[in-house]
């Protein structure tokens, strides 16, 4: 009885294949390829918000500082860049917020945006950590 269903299978899409041409199968294809990614990405971000938000820090040690303080409860991912000093933050907001994974950077030395470290916390950074910090 199987072999009977995949014979059928068979049937079917070597019909398609025999009444289709082939540029048209190709395409439909290629959509289905690329559609997949856009229905993926819908359902990652049901729900969830993704921001950048300004940090300062200097090296990979503030890189893994600013990442392990940004991963709250409710962060799903938080990647910051060196070079552009920005953090790419993705969350849930009935969970968390901006203004608390931001004051959570804070309290580990690094400036953000809206909140900044206290005096205390930044010097005890190590040097390599320490940026130049707006007055």
């Amino acid at each position: 009885m199987n072999n009977r269903k995949n014979s059928g299978i068979m049937s079917f899409v070597s019909g398609i294949l025999n009444i289709l041409p082939l540029p048209f199968i190709f395409s439909f294809m290629v959509l289905a390829f690329m559609m997949g990614p856009v229905s993926l990405q819908a359902q990652k971000s049901n729900g969830l918000k993704t921001e950048t938000i300004k940090v300062w820090g200097n090296c990979e040690s503030c890189k893994a500082r600013i990442e392990k303080a940004a991963k709250t409860e409710g962060v799903t991912n938080a990647v910051w860049d060196i070079k552009t000093k920005m953090l790419t933050l993705t969350y849930d907001p009935s969970k968390t917020s901006s203004d608390r994974v931001q004051k959570q950077i804070a309290a580990v030395g690094h400036d953000t945006e809206k909140y900044k470290a206290d005096d205390k916390t930044y010097n005890s950074l190590p040097g390599c950590c320490k940026y130049e910090r707006s007055k």
